[in-house]
């Protein structure tokens, strides 16, 4: 693999976008030869639905688009940043509160922890905020296929 890839996509902030980002970081995660069939992958597409379910939902409106990018570095570090333009930080909400919603930064910075990684939240230049997710991907090796021991003819292995 390269030492470095990466992927942008800017989609609408509409509903029917978060299930178009979804397809979009594991399409591409597949083109990269990352297999999208592990629990790291499972977790990356609830890392990535949620991120951009948030920036649907609690962005009032005032945020038309929302951005989706991807970094892989070094064959060892996966970056998914989800970058809005409303500038509110996303806002952790007390245990005690009981919503039916409201719970993604929870399940994204426990999912986030449970994989050995890290989440951060950056004000961009232009007032908005990007959500950054740094997991830790380590691509599993191919299986060895089973290798037959050579014999010389009228010999008997040992």
């Amino acid at each position: 693999m390269a030492d470095h890839l990466e992927a942008s996509v800017t989609l609408p902030s509409d509903p029917a976008s978060v299930s178009t980002a979804r397809n979009y970081v594991l399409d591409t995660l597949a083109q990269w030869g990352l297999p999208v069939a592990t629990e790291l992958a499972d977790t990356v597409r609830l890392i990535v639905s949620e991120l951009a379910t948030n920036a649907v939902q609690h962005t009032f409106g005032q945020s038309p688009t929302f951005t989706v990018d991807l970094v892989l570095d070094h064959d060892e570090r996966l970056h998914i940043g989800v970058t809005d333009s409303h500038p509110r930080f996303p806002q952790r909400l007390p245990a005690a509160v009981q919503q039916d919603n409201g719970r993604g930064m929870v399940i994204i910075r426990w999912l986030t922890a449970e994989c050995g990684g890290r989440l951060r939240v950056r004000p961009t230049r232009e007032g908005g905020k990007t959500v950054f997710i740094e997991l830790p991907w380590t691509v599993p090796a191919e299986p060895a296929g089973r290798v037959e021991p050579v014999t010389a003819v009228g010999q008997q292995e040992p």
